[in-house]
């Protein structure tokens, strides 16, 4: 058992590591605190990038294609004034494969990787089995994993993927810091089956709206729109309250009335940060996903990001297995990562929530006229699409030693 990766969770980060090992042939247990793979419907923007990628592996993407939305369009908007900028992804089309943004819920995809790595048969999953602690030395890796019952247990691998969210175990095991901050909001998310795209002229199914007293953003999924709606701190301190079908109702009815009032179908209320791990590899133990990085959603970097870790390790670590590499081609993984981390997603995120939080006249108006003259330039409008659909932190990634 001791000649394998252990991959500690079973997102979307830890699945394509996993599901990338695999196909090395390298064997692979994957730990997972819950009974199942996780409903997380938090995220559910896939960028161009991420799709070339996810092509390695057969059928992903066309089945994720089949079960979500093209989206061949994007937009800034006020709330009072309409579109400001529409950003046309077709302005790709000579970087990637998928000019688009496809909106597809994260769960899907785990679900699809899961299938892929129940062929393998050097593959084990663990199901309820909880991460607390980690040690390692020059030979290996062991993980131990504390079951429902309490009863506890040691896994032992050549290497470990901490791919175990925001509150990983494996890092805080490891000691390692997750400096950073707290949005002061909380983000309210709420899917429904109201059809925005037939009342709001020229909506397109991405849609970042802006307001200086509450911005908001539609997103629309096969059958379905959500609505990212932040929460003053006051608001949120009742939670009971902030998620009373009425107090909802209200909301709703405040981003777009409907006389026969709104069917809510999911609703969720999250904190959100902003934090980088000090850094993402220590000795055989290598941190990816929400355990190295999480960021506000306004642009959807989050998940994406972590898939984009979970290739760049799994593409280094299979190096280093097959003796193709030493061990500390792994400190570049950690590099090239923390850096995209820090310089693009964060940076993107929050530039993203100033403008659409921006209280300041003067200030939105300057926001809004710089967007419309990127719109209107074609370099312009494509260089922000690079930017902001990802493609350009993984070209700048060749430039980190």
């Amino acid at each position: 058992m001791d000649k394998r990766v252990i991959v500690a969770g079973a997102g979307p980060a830890g699945l394509v590591a996993a599901a990338y090992l695999a196909g090395e042939g390298i064997p692979v247990t994957i730990v997972e605190q819950a009974r199942d793979l996780p409903d997380d419907l938090r995220a559910s923007t896939f960028h161009p990038p991420t799709l070339d990628m996810l092509g390695r592996f057969p059928g992903v993407v066309d089945r994720l294609i089949a079960q979500g939305l093209i989206c061949p369009t994007w937009q800034f908007r006020d709330r009072k004034d309409g579109v400001i900028a529409t950003f046309e992804m077709a302005r790709l089309k000579d970087d990637t494969a998928h000019p688009y943004r496809l909106q597809c819920e994260q769960w899907r995809l785990t679900r699809m990787l899961r299938d892929i790595l129940a062929e393998k048969p050097d593959v084990t999953f663990l199901y309820d089995a909880r991460a607390t602690d980690v040690a390692q030395d020059a030979d290996g890796v062991t993980l131990a994993v504390e079951r429902p019952d309490g009863s506890r247990e040691e896994l032992r691998g050549a290497f470990l993927v901490g791919a175990d969210g925001a509150r990983s175990a494996v890092r805080r095991s490891l000691g390692i810091g997750f400096d950073g901050m707290t949005i002061p909001e909380t983000y309210l998310t709420l899917s429904t089956t109201f059809r925005f795209e037939e009342h709001i002229p020229q909506l397109a199914n991405i849609a970042y709206i802006s307001d200086p007293e509450e911005w908001f953003v539609l997103l629309q999924a096969a059958g379905m729109w959500r609505v990212l709606l932040p929460t003053a701190p006051e608001e949120a301190a009742d939670e009971a309250r902030m998620l009373d079908p009425a107090r909802i109702e209200e909301r709703m009815q405040g981003v777009w009335p409907n006389p026969a009032g709104y069917e809510i179908r999911h609703r969720t209320a999250y904190r959100v940060h902003e934090r980088v791990a000090e850094t993402y590899t220590l000795g055989r133990v290598f941190l990816a996903g929400d355990a190295a990085h999480i960021n506000n959603p306004l642009g959807g970097m989050g998940m994406n990001g972590g898939v984009h870790d979970a290739f760049n390790l799994a593409e280094k670590l299979s190096k280093v297995w097959r003796g193709e590499a030493e061990l500390s081609l792994m400190e570049r993984y950690s590099r090239q990562r923390r850096k995209v981390a820090l310089d693009v997603v964060q940076q993107q995120a929050l530039r993203n929530r100033q403008l659409l939080n921006q209280r300041d006249p003067a200030v939105r108006k300057a926001y809004h006229d710089d967007l419309r003259a990127t719109v209107a330039d074609p370099a312009k409008h494509r260089a922000y699409l690079l930017r902001s659909s990802m493609i350009q932190s993984l070209r700048d990634l060749e430039e980190v030693a």
